[in-house]
């Protein structure tokens, strides 16, 4: 049963960023979010931006709808059935912003609710601003690599014998962390960027480093990897970088993942399999955004999550982890 006033402490109403007519959002106040038996309330001091948060009000706008995934700060109220966290706990996570089924929950507000097994405890030496940056790549990664490309091996249990794997556009923050779990998982991560990235995706694991701008990118890639590279996850996705996939993957074909909905022309390989993956799947409810963003429910993306959200919680609690570079500012409305 949800709970549908607030506790004492806790505000009536909220700031909050919503759609308001289609593709502008404007700052209005509204109602805090219900709180389920498994969520938990966050108070927001600390959000992140994503590519998603603009492009989903400009292509699908539902008007009062709460915008926004990233945040980060601390649980203020939990559902009967939680367990997991405990008030007053330093979390990160990702929320459905712009849901037409659930339009006073975002994260550009004062105060956002989350499932409770889809958050991440926040380590006492990790600033809220760098917490705030990994709700939605880590979300995405998991998702791409493990219900996408449907690879077995993962950070707690690595590939004895690890593989070649490509990233194109691993200098997005996606890519950055997706390098990572890579490394992390016994594979061998291939990156794509801009040459003032490469010491950086380096850093992180990046076993060779490629310029994306060469005409030659992907044949490069395809004769470092010895016409074995049967994986590639495209964090940047349009017509050049799954290109450079193509291009990249050996004879014997493979799967390429994609970020976003990737341009049917450029597949042109039969021995390929392409996808792409949408986080918004891990909360197990209709997205009944305009297509080709519509997605059914995925119960099975939900379960994975949990699994994947603790994982997670293991890498963070070790350090193993490197957020994402910061452009912080302190200016809202």
């Amino acid at each position: 049963m949800a709970i549908h006033m607030p506790p004492i402490g806790l505000p009536k109403s909220q700031r909050a960023i919503e759609v308001s007519v289609d593709g502008v959002a404007t700052t209005s106040e509204g109602d805090l979010p219900q709180v389920g038996d498994e969520e938990v309330l966050v108070r927001v001091v600390c959000v992140a931006l994503n590519p998603v948060d603009s492009e989903s009000v400009e292509m699908s706008p539902t008007h009062g709808a709460t915008v926004g995934c990233d945040f980060a700060r601390e649980v203020v109220q939990m559902g009967k059935a939680v367990s997991t966290v405990t008030l007053g706990a330093r979390v990160c996570g990702c929320v459905f912003g712009n849901n037409p089924m659930r339009p006073d929950n975002g994260a550009f507000a004062e105060y956002v609710a989350v499932p409770a097994r889809l958050v991440l405890l926040v380590p006492p030496t990790m600033p809220y601003q760098s917490a705030a940056t990994l709700g939605v790549g880590l979300a995405t990664v998991g998702l791409a690599l493990y219900q996408g490309m449907r690879l077995k091996c993962t950070p707690s249990a690595p590939a004895k014998k690890g593989f070649p794997v490509l990233e194109s556009g691993a200098g997005t923050a996606t890519g950055a962390l997706a390098t990572q779990i890579l490394t992390l998982s016994g594979l061998q991560p291939n990156v794509t960027s801009s040459p003032g990235s490469f010491d950086r995706l380096r850093r992180l694991g990046a076993v060779a480093t490629f310029d994306y701008q060469s005409p030659t990118c992907g044949s490069d890639i395809r004769e470092y990897t010895a016409n074995e590279l049967g994986c590639a996850l495209d964090c940047h996705v349009d017509s050049g970088s799954m290109t450079i996939c193509y291009n990249a993957i050996g004879s014997d074909g493979g799967s390429y993942v994609a970020l976003n909905p990737f341009p049917l022309r450029v597949h042109r390989r039969r021995s390929v399999q392409p996808g792409w993956v949408f986080m918004f799947t891990q909360f197990d409810q209709t997205i009944p955004w305009k297509r080709p963003y519509y997605r059914d429910e995925r119960p099975q993306d939900y379960r994975f999550a949990t699994g994947w959200y603790e994982e997670m919680q293991e890498l963070l609690e070790a350090g193993t982890l490197v957020p994402g570079s910061l452009h912080r500012t302190d200016r809202g409305t």
